[in-house]
């Protein structure tokens, strides 16, 4: 599944989805939490890709978007709930269609529904005042938001870092991560092997114990701009031949050119090519050249407690 930033994001920001989801309760039936996602997205135009969107916490942004919604329109009296998970409008509900038939963006949303939360939740002083979207944004994405943009700017120096390396050090950085990732095993069978007489390979992975599956590495430490072409790729792909083996993953801390990736997806070898984006978002992802500074943690109300 994919997992991208609000930003970039494919699915609406949740005010967007309100008038939606009260145009589908409209009909006045007893709808269950999960009829309601479907319909609300199958009536707003949600894309099987949007709808896959992904949080770094786990679960989907629609839905987390979707409950948010839905929490909304219960702070403002405009459903109820006659069942654990189960929705109706309420006539405030319908007057509401009636009176915002043309939508909400953040600033209205803010606006509409700040009154209905407790007091404590609001701004105490006009210089305490975030964005409007900030402001009324699900707490959950704003904090992977912050996390995102904090992880863009060590990505950077990360790979800053890397560019500025001794070839030695970058050589066996990726060997660390491709271990970090699970490869070669619980005994972490694995070795940078580049320098004079190295023959095109810089670091080598056993999968078993014996030897038998065997992954082998390129690293090239290159600037940014200085992209790897197709005749590296060949040439690795060659390097492999001569070590009869047929699978390989050539890392860069640049890009590849499109020549580069045509050619690695038609030869008849299996090459992974892990640009300096993807490189630096593995090593924060597997914590390679990077330490956890701080671990915050979320809380629900568990349903499940109450039934």
């Amino acid at each position: 599944m994919a997992n991208m930033t609000a930003d970039a994001s494919l699915v609406p920001i949740w005010p967007v989805l309100v008038v939606p989801t009260l145009l589908v309760l409209s009909d006045g039936r007893n709808y269950q939490r999960r009829e309601i996602f479907d319909a609300v997205a199958e009536r707003a135009g949600i894309s099987d890709a949007a709808r896959a969107e992904t949080l770094k916490s786990g679960g989907t942004r629609f839905e987390q978007r979707m409950g948010w919604v839905l929490s909304h329109l219960g702070k403002a009296k405009w459903v109820d709930k006659p069942e654990r998970g189960h929705y109706v409008i309420s006539d405030a509900g319908r007057k509401a269609l009636a009176n915002y038939s043309d939508g909400f963006d953040y600033a209205r949303a803010r606006t509409v529904f700040a009154p209905f939360w407790p007091e404590k939740s609001k701004p105490s002083s006009p210089e305490t005042v975030l964005s409007a979207a900030e402001d009324i944004s699900d707490p959950i994405e704003v904090i992977e938001d912050a996390v995102t943009r904090i992880e863009a700017r060590v990505g950077d120096d990360l790979l800053d870092r890397l560019r500025n390396s001794h070839p030695d050090f970058f050589e066996q950085a990726v060997v660390d991560l491709l271990l970090k990732m699970g490869y070669g095993g619980a005994a972490q069978r694995g070795k940078r092997i580049g320098g004079s007489g190295d023959e095109g390979i810089d670091g080598l992975i056993d999968q078993d114990a014996l030897g038998l599956e065997q992954v082998y590495i390129q690293a090239k430490r290159y600037k940014e701009g200085n992209n790897v072409g197709r005749e590296a790729i060949q040439a690795f792909v060659g390097a492999l031949h001569g070590f009869g083996a047929s699978r390989g993953v050539f890392l860069t801390t640049s890009a590849f050119t499109s020549g580069a990736i045509e050619y690695a997806k038609r030869v008849q070898s299996r090459i992974i090519l892990v640009d300096g984006s993807k490189l630096v978002d593995l090593m924060i992802a597997y914590r390679v050249g990077v330490q956890e500074k701080k671990r915050f943690s979320a809380v629900a109300v568990d349903d499940e407690y109450f039934e």
